[in-house]
C-alpha cells in the first residue's frame, strides 16, 4: 500500500511540473502576443501623426499660395502695367509670385507657397484688368 501511495504522489508532481511548464509557456506567448499588438499600435499612431502634420503643411502651403496670387492681383490693380514679382513671409512658411503681362490687359500669374519642404502652386489667367479683373483660370498646377 505503501507503494502505491508514492507512486501516485510521484505521478501527482509530475503533473504538477507539466501544468507549470504549460502555463508559463502560455504566459510567455500571451505576453509577446501583447507586446507586438502594443508596438503596432504605437508604430500606426507616428504614422497617423506624421500624415496630419504634412496634410497641415499641405493646407497651410495652399493657403500661402492663394494670398501671394491675391497679392499679385491687388498689384496689378493698383498699377494697370504690372509685371513683376515678390517674395512674402506670412507665418510658418513664404510665398512667391510672378506677374507676367502677356497681351493688352491679358495677365499670367503663378503663385508658390511654401512650408517646410511642401509645395503648393497656383496658376491664374487674367483677360481683363479694367474695369474691373477678370480671372478666367485659377486653378491648381503641379509644376509649370
Amino acid at each position: 500500500m505503501r507503494h502505491i501511495t508514492h507512486n501516485m504522489k510521484h505521478k501527482t508532481r509530475k503533473k504538477y511540473r507539466q501544468g507549470g511548464y504549460i502555463t508559463l509557456l502560455s504566459v510567455l506567448v500571451v505576453g509577446a502576443i501583447g507586446v507586438s499588438v502594443a508596438v503596432s499600435l504605437i508604430l500606426l499612431g507616428l504614422g497617423s501623426s506624421r500624415n496630419s502634420f504634412s496634410l497641415k503643411q499641405s493646407n497651410q502651403a495652399k493657403a500661402l499660395a492663394n494670398a501671394c496670387a491675391e497679392e499679385a492681383l491687388e498689384e496689378i490693380q493698383n498699377l494697370l502695367v504690372y509685371e513683376g514679382s515678390d517674395t512674402i513671409s506670412l507665418g510658418q512658411g513664404s510665398c512667391e509670385y510672378t506677374v507676367t503681362r502677356l497681351a493688352a490687359q491679358n495677365r499670367n500669374i503663378v503663385a508658390t507657397g511654401t512650408v517646410g519642404d511642401v509645395v503648393r502652386k497656383v496658376e491664374i489667367n487674367i483677360d481683363l484688368v479694367r474695369p474691373q479683373i477678370n480671372i478666367v483660370l485659377w486653378q491648381e498646377v503641379n509644376d509649370l
